[in-house]
């Protein structure tokens, strides 16, 4: 088999000699290091679990409501933080699900969760809202699942984030400009966000991570949570990870965690939102290549290969885009983990297969149609916004995978070039140039 990159040449390994963490792998699992790793891991530091407080929590200026009652475990509370979940197709229902059975056990939060739905008209006739309301089940994107009573759809977006003072955004990327632009004034300055959205926005000025185009747009901090993270399989209660990236508030993300964790939902701290969020994006493009390889018939071992490259370039991409990115993001769920899960399972992967064994004769519009009953792609629309900041920065050559992704995508090639051979090397003086992480 001949690959459009070159993956075994001395050149393709000079391309990352700053980028050898993966190659470590087995000596870091192996039984004589893996202590070490775990050592250095920054998701391993204590956090409060998840069903109790720590301590009475402390009113802010922001907590406005219900001061000096005796929470359900006969400690006195102070303010009570009110939720808000912009957002209501598969992962966002479950996220709604796990916020909701933490609310109802936590002194500082009100027990209702707003849900802000994108209204639709079901083939009853009914409103998707009302049945929600009526049902506690999103019929259409999570069916056979219960949200909890306390989760209460609502259509009007306004109205849902109105006294809401941590905003949990879980939309597709492409829509949260125009959500944003809505929402300016009409949230405070001191409401506490956090994303679960994988994708980035790419302006004039070069690519904006939603986190930052939630902060600037509407003048709050956003934390983000990332992970391996399949909804479906969370929302029946399989064990699962996911990590919070934070800036500078530790207090916050330890708010985070205890609002999201749950017996079979483990979330870890990380300091580094750009890390983190970066994982989460570009694993999508990751994902979108393995379901090539499936599609083709073309086995383990080159999946393995395609994930191994993928993990690679998400580093190096991630690296000379935030200096600031830790290598050992990597090593959480959102890295990591959540390449292994999304190109084992998961949307992007399944889309892409038929894609592949259809021999790229249908677009990925109409699959996703067919397929994926009103959810969208991330993979294909992040893979166009990657290979803009390649083509703007001249970084093509430096990133042959997330390259040949777009262009497979886009018909420029076919399927099979996924693991197809070019003489083209990589220009390396990018990556070479220490200067280039500074």
């Amino acid at each position: 088999m001949r690959f459009h990159f070159p993956l075994y040449s001395s050149s393709s390994f000079s391309l990352v000699s700053n980028f050898t963490f993966i190659s470590s792998l087995p000596l870091i699992f192996s039984s004589s290091h893996f202590s070490t790793f775990i050592s250095m891991a920054p998701a391993f530091e204590p956090v409060s679990p998840p069903h109790q407080e720590a301590e009475p929590q402390t009113a802010t200026p922001h907590h406005t409501d219900t001061v000096n009652n005796f929470g359900n475990d006969g400690q006195v509370v102070g303010s009570k933080s009110k939720v808000t979940v912009v957002g209501s197709g598969n992962w966002g229902s479950v996220a709604a699900k796990l916020i909701a059975s933490n609310t109802l056990k936590l002194n500082s939060f009100h027990d209702e969760v707003r849900m802000w739905v994108f209204e639709e008209t079901l083939q009853t006739g009914e409103k998707l809202t009302d049945v929600i309301n009526k049902t506690n089940e999103n019929v259409k994107y999570l069916p056979g699942i219960k949200l909890g009573k306390n989760v209460i759809a609502d259509p009007d977006l306004d109205n849902a984030v109105k006294d809401a003072n941590m905003l949990v955004f879980v939309t597709p990327h492409q829509f949260m400009e125009g959500i944003c632009k809505r929402l300016v004034g009409k949230v405070r300055g001191d409401v506490e966000a956090i994303s679960l959205i994988k994708g980035m926005e790419v302006k004039m000025e070069g690519p904006c991570m939603i986190s930052n185009l939630i902060s600037e747009q509407l003048g709050i901090n956003c934390s983000v949570l990332m992970g391996a993270n399949i909804a479906n399989e969370i929302a029946v209660e399989k064990f699962s990870e996911a990590t919070v990236g934070f800036r500078d508030n530790r207090e916050i993300a330890e708010q985070w965690v205890k609002l999201f964790s749950t017996p079979y939902f483990m979330v870890t701290p990380v300091q580094d939102v750009e890390g983190v969020e970066l994982c989460g994006t570009l694993k999508n493009v990751v994902a979108i290549a393995a379901g090539f390889v499936d599609g083709l018939d073309m086995g383990n071992n080159t999946k393995a290969a395609i994930m191994r490259i993928g993990l690679r370039e998400m580093r190096a991409f991630s690296k000379l885009l935030f200096s600031s990115v830790r290598d050992s993001t990597f090593f959480e769920s959102c890295g990591v983990a959540d390449v292994i899960t999304t190109c084992l399972g998961g949307r992007n992967r399944k889309v892409a297969e038929a894609f592949a064994r259809n021999g790229g004769k249908r677009s990925f519009d109409d699959l996703e149609a067919e397929m994926l009953q009103g959810q969208k792609l991330q993979g294909v629309s992040t893979a166009r916004e990657v290979y803009e900041v390649l083509s703007h920065r001249g970084w093509l050559e430096l990133f042959p995978l997330f390259a040949t992704v777009h262009e497979i995508c886009v018909g420029r090639l076919p399927p099979s070039a996924i693991v197809g051979y070019s003489e083209k090397k990589p220009r390396l003086s990018l990556l070479e140039d220490p200067a280039c992480y500074q």
